[in-house]
């Protein structure tokens, strides 16, 4: 039989085995009555161009997740997806536009909307094959996209229900504008940056008699839509002002003075200039009060007719305007430096305008209430369990929800407006007719729905809701929604809300939130940084299964996760070392043929019982950390086992009894340990443990009789029987033996061909010792080896190094171990060099220079050093008297 070849070449089989994997129709499962499906349905990619390491850590958790799960047998559907991403995908477009010398008003609203379908399909394909290229297991036979017809009918379904139940609204409120989109924004939509800006003190002439009154603003432009100046009831300052007109400088406009308990008195000047068209909480004291709303600039935030002599400048060239003619009136009483929080928009990073818009609104209160009951009442369980706190403290505080966007791209609002009787039709087919008064004469509304609105119907829109189809029936609720933290809010409790108001069901049972990715430092990965890990680059480097290991091992929910080079080595690195160590196995099993019942034979010595007992606590252990979500334990644990228990020792321990053919053959435990070690590993490394495990199976007898994939094999279970506590307490003594003697020949760099002499003192272990001598002298390379019982022990003499262990003593004899000259010849050089970095490292802490000047944490690093340094120093003074001993007593 052909051997494997002696490197792994991801690129050669990734493909090969994924293509088996679709054409087989393994991801596709089948609606099976009365077995609990497992299902997660995939967070919709943008599709705003390619996946990035955060996409790939997403597709790598859930597709860890489905492959165990489909391996214990369930019915297991995992639905990809793609989101329109209404917003960032029009920016996306306008901009190629712009190259063009083009505007979208230009080419016009179908013609855009073709050529951003264009761009969708395109990324669509993309976002496809990337997924594919990670190895994710989705079905793609049911993926959908959210502006699918099936999708598209749930989004006109549900917000004709709010519609018509009165949750959903139009109204003029308050709503983040972005001038460049020229869209409303939701808050979530919004990021906020402190800005270095200014606060400017304005004086407001009294319109009777002299004197004015100094407001202070961040913003002067805004003062020609003023309609007020409010001070707090209780200062004294202005207390005789209440009631009284002040006169708006430039535009001579009379507003009143007027007493509010929202006044800061301590900010500025205790007067706040009250502008209800341009700032939330001045529309709150402006509803209090019935102050008229006056809004001064245009959607692309240049001035309007209701600025004056400043109409049709920007924002910003107004405010420089404002600014000069307010001091040369004398008006503008001073500026102070002033750093406060300026909210953008999330998409394209214009600075927003807060503005009074007449807009479509969810009222969110009434949904609230039951999607904040399910996650109290632990129907729905949020992974890990302090992110509950932060969704109870987002939902208690929920605002209505701005849905409408002035955007072309996305769901066009199901509303139409009557010529004739004025009156709104909401529908979710497209009516002919106002249903009020029968006109022809009805216009739809021109405004798209808030992507997240879609996205909020996600889990049962894919499955076929509005209709009640087979797929809804079996597959929802899903069981798990996995997601970054980072939109809790935006998008998880959102579907809560809108699956239980829709299906009267939660959308799934659990929600695990992951980390974001940071480089090895701990820093925020950013291509500005130069640090951001592009997933294809990776693959093509390392391979598919090294950056799955990379990105996930050692992860845990909620928690974020460092990743770099050093890490996607050590996931290639464990990849070679299983396909070498898969390869040696192979090697020894071409020479016999077993029998499928024969990798199950019970242990016939006592490194068989251990490895088939640590085994078997593994299964048991990952079992317990994936039902948990414990994902990255799971692998560390995997992976400890596979390259130190089975690798490191039960295969070099293989090697000597392979080479002694009158003991019995560990084959058989071998190749037991490997399969079932490549069962546990499939879900987080699932190519090279399909390729391994095939070739593993070719060499068994009964070949025809196993599954033709290890995807469909069961997930290994806990044999309890197997636990050997007794082996495992002898094994781990004669591993710790070893070890310790291995320590002492590399502390003195004694050769690797060289045999030393030890001694080994034990208790009651020491018949179960003496029994694995064997093994122990071509492990240590030691030889003689005297077993020895411990209550017969001779103090240790100068010359002799000792290593107290758990279950025994390890006594090594320095002469002869190493050629005593050149060793005191190499520590006393060492020493040295030592010594050399001590007396600098002490002068440079002595100095008052640089202790007045180096930062304390400098400093005590450098302590540190110097702490480290001495004790090596001490430790090489001691192996040299050892060895003048050693010398003189010879």
């Amino acid at each position: 039989m052909s051997e494997i070849p002696k490197a792994y070449e991801p690129g050669k089989i990734e493909k090969k085995w994924y293509d088996f994997w679709l054409k087989q129709g393994y991801f596709s499962p089948k609606i099976a009555p009365g077995k609990k499906p497992f299902v997660i349905i995939m967070p919709p990619t943008n599709v705003t161009g390619e996946l990035h390491q955060g996409h790939a850590l997403t597709a790598i958790l859930e597709d860890i997740m489905v492959r165990w799960h489909r391996m214990k047998g369930s019915p297991t559907l995992w639905l990809p997806g793609t989101d329109h991403a209404g917003i960032a995908t029009q920016v996306l477009v306008e901009r190629q536009l712009a190259r063009q010398g083009k505007t979208k008003e230009d080419v016009g609203r179908e013609e855009f909307t073709r050529l951003t379908w264009e761009w969708a399909n395109k990324s669509r394909e993309n976002i496809r094959r990337q997924h594919q290229l990670l190895g994710a297991s989705c079905d793609w036979t049911r993926e959908k996209f959210t502006l699918d017809n099936g999708p598209s009918k749930a989004v006109r379904t549900a917000f004709v229900r709010l519609y018509e139940k009165g949750l959903i609204y139009r109204g003029e409120r308050m709503i983040n504008w972005c001038p460049r989109c020229r869209t409303a924004l939701s808050g979530l939509e919004v990021e906020h940056k402190d800005i270095a800006g200014h606060l400017y003190y304005i004086r407001y002439p009294l319109a009777q008699g002299k004197g004015y009154v100094t407001v202070a603003t961040t913003r002067p432009e805004t003062f020609l839509g003023d309609t007020a100046v409010a001070v707090n009831p209780a200062d004294k300052r202005y207390r005789k002002l209440i009631g009284k007109n002040v006169t708006l400088p430039i535009i001579e406009k009379e507003i009143p003075v007027i007493a509010d308990d929202a006044v800061d008195t301590i900010f500025g000047t205790g007067a706040l200039k009250i502008t209800p068209a341009h700032d939330p909480t001045d529309f709150e004291v402006a509803r209090r009060h019935d102050l008229p709303l006056v809004d001064i600039m245009n959607p692309d935030a240049t001035m309007n007719e209701h600025a004056g002599p400043y109409q049709g400048l920007e924002r910003f060239a107004c405010r420089d305007k404002v600014l000069a003619d307010l001091k040369d009136k004398r008006l503008l009483e001073k500026v102070e430096p002033y750093s406060h929080s300026v909210g953008h928009c999330g998409r394209c990073q214009t600075m927003i305008e807060p503005k009074v818009s007449l807009q479509w609104f969810v009222r969110t209160q009434p949904l609230a209430k039951a999607a904040i009951e399910v996650v109290r009442n632990g129907r729905v369980a949020i992974m890990p369990e302090r992110f509950t706190k932060i969704y109870f403290d987002w939902m208690d505080d929920i605002r209505d929800w701005c849905i409408s966007r002035q955007l072309w791209w996305g769901h066009r609002i199901p509303v139409w407006y009557c010529q004739d009787c004025a009156k709104v039709t909401a529908s979710v087919d497209g009516p002919t007719a106002c249903i009020h008064c029968g006109s022809k004469q009805i216009i739809q509304d021109s405004d798209v729905l808030d992507t997240w609105f879609s996205s909020a119907l996600w889990p049962h829109s894919t499955l076929g809701w509005p209709e009640d189809t087979d797929d809804l029936r079996y597959f929802y609720p899903g069981s798990v929604m996995e997601t970054g933290y980072d939109i809790l809010f935006f998008w998880v409790a959102r579907m809560i809300m809108m699956g239980l108001e829709d299906t009267g069901e939660i959308p799934f049972h659990t929600v695990y939130l992951h980390g974001l990715i940071r480089d090895e430092s701990g820093e925020k990965m950013s291509k500005l940084r130069g640090n951001v890990i592009n997933p294809a680059e990776a693959i093509g480097k390392y391979g598919i299964d090294a950056l799955r290991f990379a990105l996930t091992t050692g992860t845990s929910p909620g928690n974020d996760i460092n990743v770099g080079e050093g890490k996607l080595e050590s996931g290639r690195n464990f990849v070679n070392k299983l396909w070498n160590a898969t390869r040696f196995i192979l090697q020894s099993l071409d020479s016999e043929r077993l029998e499928a019942q024969t990798i199950e034979l019970q242990p016939q010595r006592i490194e068989d019982q251990w490895i088939n007992s640590q085994l078997n606590r593994l299964i048991q252990s990952m079992t317990g950390l994936m039902e948990n979500f414990q994902f990255g334990e799971a692998e560390l644990q995997i992976y400890d086992f596979v390259w130190s228990k089975f690798c490191d020792w039960y295969i070099e321990m293989a090697k000597i009894r392979l080479r002694d053919r009158s003991t019995s053959s560990p084959l058989p435990f071998l190749a037991n340990t490997l399969e079932k070690s490549l069962r546990l590993l499939h879900p987080f490394m699932p190519f090279v443990t399909e390729e391994l495990w095939q070739e593993l199976k070719r060499r068994l007898s009964d070949k025809d009789q196993l599954p033709a994939s290890i995807m469909i094999t069961l997930y290994p279970v806990t044999d309890e029987k197997a636990f050997a506590p007794e082996a495992e307490r002898v094994m781990d003594s004669v591993i710790e033996v070893v070890r310790s003697i291995r320590n002492i020949r590399a502390q003195y760099k004694v050769k690797a061909s060289k045999w030393v002499e030890a001694r080994v003192y034990a208790g009651e272990l020491l018949p179960k010792l003496v029994a694995e001598a064997g093994m122990i002298e071509p492990l240590a390379k030691v030889r003689p080896l005297r077993m020895l019982d411990r209550q017969r022990r001779e103090s240790a003499k100068d010359k002799e190094l000792v290593s107290v262990l758990k279950e025994a003593e390890v006594v090594v004899p320095l002469a002869g171990m190493v050629d005593q000259l050149a060793e005191e010849q190499r520590l006393a050089k060492e020493s040295k060099e030592i010594e050399e970095k001590i007396a600098r490292l002490d002068a440079r802490l002595r100095d008052n220079a640089f202790l007045s000047r180096a930062p304390a944490q400098i400093i005590e690093k450098e302590r540190q050093k110097l702490a480290m340094l001495e004790d090596k120093l001490k430790r090489l003074h001691w192996e040299l008297s050892q060895l003048s001993s050693s010398s003189a007593d010879s």
